[in-house]
């Protein structure tokens, strides 16, 4: 018999700040940080046991409680009590916790890919296994690709900002179009909308360099 995958990660209603019952076990309440089309979100997740990159995998949807959106066109900020966020809509999610168990681990080579998804451009490391072409294993993957040593690049409120992140877990099926470059774990260049301004901290806490004028 054919089971199949829940669509959603759910959480029980109600914010609360005890950690909500998933799958019948008591999960804690992570820090989520995603960047959809026209947004960016930060909110909290009940996560099952395992990785972030398998389990926005394992699922269309995902409900955040605590949840504060950001849009990009303006930068204005509108809290919510839970959304609702399918997978189709997000282009990238920060991965802030742990890579994952130790022995699930194996021996890769790191290459540099440039992602362009709009509106953002994504350096990052993929890990491939030695000998494997990273393009073929890219576009092979489930959806939801891992880069490391990443940053993101975009406008917001008319100025162009560039974050430098951990880990960031890229949908590739939003992909517009990705190639390797050269110098993995580089800092991608600066962008063409003018000289960099001071790094400083956005509402997530991430760190973020501000370049050009406001628009």
């Amino acid at each position: 018999m054919l089971h199949r995958l829940p669509r959603r990660v759910r959480l029980v209603f109600g914010v609360t700040a005890d950690p909500p019952e998933l799958a019948g076990d008591h999960a804690p309440l992570e820090e989520f940080v995603a960047y959809a089309t026209d947004c960016r979100v930060s909110g909290q997740l009940s996560l099952p046991s395992g990785r972030l990159t398998d389990m926005l995998n394992a699922y269309e949807e995902f409900e955040l409680v605590n949840v504060q959106l950001q849009s990009l066109a303006d930068g204005h900020v509108v809290n919510e009590p839970l959304v609702v966020l399918p997978r189709d809509e997000l282009v990238a999610v920060h991965a802030a916790g742990s890579a994952g168990h130790p022995a699930s681990r194996t021996h890769t080579r790191a290459h540099r890919l440039v992602v362009r998804a709009q509106p953002y451009t994504i350096w990052g490391d993929l890990h491939a296994l030695p000998g494997a072409d990273p393009l073929a294993s890219f576009h092979h993957r489930p959806p939801m690709v891992p880069l490391t040593d990443a940053w993101i690049a975009y406008e917001l409120a008319g100025r162009t900002g560039r974050f430098q992140l951990g880990t960031l877990i890229v949908n590739r099926d939003l992909a517009e179009s990705f190639e390797r470059v050269a110098d993995s774990g580089a800092e991608p260049p600066l962008m063409p909308a003018g000289e960099s301004g001071p790094l400083t901290k956005d509402f997530t806490g991430e760190l973020i360099r501000l370049e050009g004028q406001p628009g």
